[in-house]
């Protein structure tokens, strides 16, 4: 896929106006050429916008989502590390990084950027608009807001608002990045690093499961005398994390979307919100995702006219989104 970049003035959800954000994007090689199927894929949290790269087995030439018979797209969120405008970026007014002045940025905000996107582009319809955890976030939030563009949707361990207990997950690692003394001091995007890195273990916990980490994580020796093994994968997912150049600010502005997270927001609430979707939805849930469980799932997705709901079985929590890739692809083929 291919990278590109778009300058756009937003005017923000929570107060305040973006004047010049960059939004980086990718998009299949060849142009759109106003005929051959568009399909939007929304990034999850510390992803990217080429999702060639973290859904390999999803995304690609030949794959169940091709991007050379299909136009593929994928916008990087606003206040990601990966190229969009963020705390990782320059301000303008002060010639400095943004970090911790970067504004409040909200779902709907990151929905308004991947519209002028569209537009730039001059696609006037969405044949396949697909969204995971925050990317699902997007979604939904897009399926609401212009309910006459996309023709299908597949929304995936995600939810229409979010919900205290994610909420809560989301404290705990944005107090993880406020106790590292230099995350506060933001002199520069190394600050808050060994928070982060705490951070990111917290959240690994919550996006997978009791058997997941029986599975993958149990020691080899019957009679180890301290456990170690999942405490050194937990301390191994922090150091990855880093040294994919994921910034603590980034982060931590991320973490805040989340929390605005509400379809029903001046809408009617959430079921008059779901309610103007017209795309021909489906929902797919995991029955070990502790996030987003499939009772919340079951009551939600109904709110959604014809909406079709699927359980998937997984030993991997909300991860099953990245990991049972043989079964959403037959979903996705249906």
């Amino acid at each position: 896929m291919i990278r590109h970049e778009l300058t756009v003035r937003l005017e923000l959800e929570a107060g305040g106006v973006l004047p010049a954000a960059r939004v980086v994007y990718h998009t299949s090689q060849e142009a759109w050429d106003g005929r051959r199927k568009v399909v939007w894929i929304c990034h999850a949290l510390t992803a990217n916008s080429d999702p060639e790269d973290w859904w390999p087995e999803m995304v690609g030439p030949g794959k169940v989502i091709d991007t050379d018979r299909d136009f593929v797209a994928c916008v990087n969120m606003l206040g990601s590390a990966y190229g969009s405008e963020g705390p990782a970026r320059v301000n303008p007014e002060t010639g400095r990084l943004w970090l911790l002045d970067f504004p409040k940025v909200t779902v709907r905000d990151m929905v308004a950027a991947s519209i002028e996107v569209r537009k730039t582009l001059g696609i006037d319809k969405i044949d396949l608009l697909i969204g995971s955890s925050i990317g699902g976030f997007q979604a939904i939030e897009w399926a609401v807001t212009e309910p006459d563009l996309v023709r299908r949707c597949a929304f995936i361990a995600t939810a229409p608002r979010i919900s205290p207990y994610a909420t809560a997950t989301v404290e705990a690692q944005r107090m993880a990045l406020e106790a590292d003394p230099t995350f506060r001091a933001a002199k520069d995007l190394a600050g808050g690093r060994e928070g982060l890195k705490c951070a990111r273990a917290q959240a690994l916990i919550s996006y997978r499961s009791f058997e997941g980490y029986g599975l993958t994580q149990a020691e080899p020796d019957p009679d180890t005398l301290f456990a170690g093994r999942a405490a050194s994968y937990e301390r191994y997912q922090g150091e990855k994390l880093v040294r994919r150049d994921f910034d603590a600010y980034s982060y931590y502005t991320l973490c805040n979307a989340m929390d605005s997270h509400n379809v029903g927001r001046g809408r009617g609430g959430v079921a008059a919100a779901l309610a103007r979707i017209k795309a021909r939805t489906t929902v797919v849930a995991i029955d070990s995702d502790n996030l987003f469980p499939c009772r919340e799932a079951r009551v939600w997705a109904p709110l959604i006219p014809g909406a079709e709901y699927i359980e998937i079985s997984s030993a991997f929590g909300h991860d099953g989104f990245l990991l049972e890739t043989a079964r959403l692809s037959a979903i996705l083929m249906k």
